[in-house]
């Protein structure tokens, strides 16, 4: 599998995904990937999907629109991150 150059701000908003996941989860996820499945591998659920929008709000100084959120948005790290960047 072939890896893509990430910009600074996908760097950023993945560097910001991880530190509010281990946040969230209270652990560290330093072997979190891009494919990593959320609520599979990671063990998130909705209680945590809340909190999570909530402290990646204040890392990234963004707000979600809770009409637009999609379970979708959560399946991977790759999924969360890429709707987070749309988001800024």
């Amino acid at each position: 599998m072939s890896q893509t150059a990430e910009s600074p701000a996908q760097e950023q908003t993945v560097a910001a995904v991880h530190e509010a996941l281990a946040d969230v989860l209270d652990r560290e996820v330093s072997d979190l990937g891009p494919d990593a499945k959320l609520f599979d591998d990671y063990g998130l659920d909705s209680t945590g999907v809340l909190d999570l929008l909530m402290r990646l709000e204040e890392l990234l100084d963004v707000e979600f629109d809770t009409e637009e959120l999609e379970m979708s948005h959560f399946a991977t790290v790759r999924t969360l991150a890429a709707y987070v960047a749309a988001t800024r």
